[in-house]
């Protein structure tokens, strides 16, 4: 491609975002991608055995149906075609039924009748206008289209999950807020990890959380076939460790970790910048277990069958422990897992009468102990007789992970910490958190706002600061 105006390094959901959004608005655009399929978390692949399709990092959808910039675009068009079952999440306790997010306020709090009044008053508010609060939720910080909606939801998210968890008396609630917390990556003892729990549950009542039929890489697909449908290409087995490597354009957007940046672009960054960007912090990492089943996952409680997601570890209290022992450097006997189920809603997944099984546990970064029998145990503890369902089961480390996708720095699979230090300043302090100290250098991964997550909000923002300045920007190499 001559006159190019943009390259976006990586394909990951917010580089397709960002290339998408720029090719949209009439500019020249190239995606380069180190390996040799497109998707950065949004792979899938035959990991265990033939006829079994697995996601290898993000399973379930969440803000993928919800993104303020995604669900503008025409990607059932391209390809693409959202899957839901009858609840969002399956919660299972030991000694009780399972506490499951459904669609309605009222259809979830049937399930815990003494906190149903508490449950409501802290939810319903924001789902008189979900979208206005996710677009400003989702953006960075700056002037929000719905101030007081967002200025609600920070009020009340601000505070640590154990704290908005006092507000409950019975135990489903509170292990319900719990496992939506945990997808925080951080003790739910610390500040905001309240507005995690409160945003999963919210967007549980706004639409059932989504697999993608066919997996995951359907949505990274769906976005190329669009992006070039406006013109863009994308060159795969093309890694990029210099600017020299780059070709000719007028802005360059990095959609990897401040590391990577830090390494490619050193000769250009001022000295500051780039050991600021060196001492980004990742936190926990995943270890992640694959398996081929014999038959559905057999839950203690069947209605669990019903969900798409599964929250693993039994009580607030449990899942607290667990979370603050990845934390601390340690490892739980009984981890918190996130279980996903595709297969109950994509029978394409697995071969006729069997499934797949997903699941993952946050461990100290770049660990090298083996959770496989403590995961295995956990899903037991709540479905007696899943070993016996277990035909074969793929490992991945925090090392595979990040061996696979270098932004995955120790395992981390969300673009960085997220804790008061980094949640407004990610990956350094900017009042445009985009942009770079070089005027045509701009970063577009999970490490920028808002955060982890295939909504592709990093990268669509970053792509109208972009589209702001291209005009001035010369067309000349980098190097």
């Amino acid at each position: 491609m001559s006159e190019l105006d943009a390259v976006v390094i990586g394909s990951g959901p917010n580089g397709l975002a960002a290339a998408v959004r720029l090719a949209e608005r009439g500019q020249k655009v190239l995606v380069v991608e180190a390996r040799a399929t497109i998707g950065g978390g949004l792979r899938t692949s035959a990991l265990t055995l033939p006829g079994f399709v697995h996601d290898e990092c993000s399973a379930v959808h969440t803000l993928g149906i919800l993104s303020p910039y995604l669900r503008t675009l025409p990607l059932e068009a391209h390809g693409l075609r959202w899957l839901q079952l009858a609840a969002s999440v399956a919660h299972p306790l030991d000694d009780g039924p399972a506490v499951l997010l459904r669609g309605t306020i009222d259809d979830t709090t049937a399930q815990f009748a003494a906190d149903a009044r508490a449950y409501r008053r802290l939810v319903a508010p924001f789902l008189a206008d979900p979208h206005g609060l996710l677009a400003d939720a989702l953006a960075p910080l700056g002037w929000p289209r719905h101030p007081l909606q967002l200025a609600r939801f920070g009020w009340r998210g601000m505070r640590s999950a154990r704290g908005l968890a006092r507000r409950f008396a019975t135990r489903e609630a509170r292990a319900l807020l719990a496992g939506c917390a945990g997808h925080s990556v951080l003790p739910l003892e610390r500040m905001f990890t309240g507005a995690i729990a409160l945003m999963f549950l919210v967007t549980g009542h706004v639409e059932a959380w989504p697999v993608a039929a066919g997996g995951s890489a359907a949505i990274a697909e769906a976005l190329a076939s669009l992006l070039r449908a406006h013109g863009g290409q994308i060159e795969t087995g093309t890694p990029i460790r210099a600017l020299a490597e780059l070709p000719p354009a007028k802005a360059y957007l990095f959609d990897t970790d401040p590391r990577q940046l830090a390494s490619i672009a050193e000769p250009v960054l001022p000295t500051r910048y780039v050991r600021r960007l060196r001492r980004y912090r990742f936190g926990p990492g995943a270890f992640k277990l694959d398996w081929a089943l014999g038959g559905p996952i057999p839950w203690r409680d069947p209605r669990c069958l019903e969900a798409t997601t599964l929250h693993v570890g039994g009580t607030f209290e449990e899942i607290a422990a667990s979370e603050a022992a990845a934390a601390r450097g340690d490892h739980s006997d009984r981890p918190f897992l996130i279980v996903c189920q595709q297969s109950q809603a994509d029978p394409t997944r697995a071969p006729a009468g069997q499934h797949t099984g997903y699941a993952y546990c946050h461990v100290p970064a770049g660990s090298t102990v083996d959770q496989t029998a403590a995961i295995e145990q956990q899903i037991e503890r709540f479905a007696p007789g899943f070993r016996e369902r277990i035909l074969a089961r793929h490992v991945t480390t925090p090392a595979d992970l990040e061996a696979k996708n270098p932004n995955y720095v120790g395992g981390a699979i969300t673009g960085g910490m997220a804790d008061i230090g980094q949640l407004f300043t990610r990956p350094v302090a900017r009042w445009n958190p985009y942009t770079t100290p070089h005027r045509r250098i701009f970063l577009c991964s999970a490490s920028t706002p808002p955060g982890g997550g295939v909504h592709g909000m990093c990268g669509y923002h970053a792509a109208e600061t972009v589209l702001a300045r291209i005009e001035r920007l010369p067309r000349t190499p980098l190097a």
